[in-house]
């Protein structure tokens, strides 16, 4: 059974998806079910990856690493920024040579998180 927002990561072919309806079924890839990726939360590496959000006037500004920025270079960086504002959710797609950075200008909410998705460390969660 999958729950709505999960993220799921085919392991052979590196198709990821999200869930946006939850069913009763499994999630299948190359003929092989899908990989539940756990949002990770706490980083004790060099290289920081959890979300780190700041409100802005007019906005949020998620950035990955809050005292030194992810790397974003060919082989290592973040695919992805999602914010999630009482329950809409915005992304930003990023590319190597991209500040690891989005900013999003939405109102103010009451429960605020933001996701980030490294090519190489997975997913990562932090929260307002």
């Amino acid at each position: 059974m999958t729950v709505r927002k999960q993220v799921y990561k085919c392991e052979v072919c590196g198709n990821i998806v999200e869930v946006l309806h939850a069913g009763d079924g499994a999630l299948v890839c190359c003929g092989k079910p899908m990989a539940l990726m756990d949002e990770k939360t706490a980083d004790s590496s060099t290289e920081k990856h959890v979300p780190y959000i700041e409100r802005k006037e007019d906005g949020y500004l998620v950035k990955v690493g809050q005292n030194a920025a992810h790397p974003m270079q060919e082989e290592h960086y973040i695919e992805w920024i999602e914010l999630v504002v009482d329950g809409a959710a915005y992304r930003k797609f990023l590319s190597p040579g991209d500040a690891p950075e989005a900013f999003f200008e939405v109102p103010v909410g009451s429960e605020v998180y933001a996701r980030e998705y490294c090519n190489i460390h997975g997913l990562w969660l932090g929260r307002l």
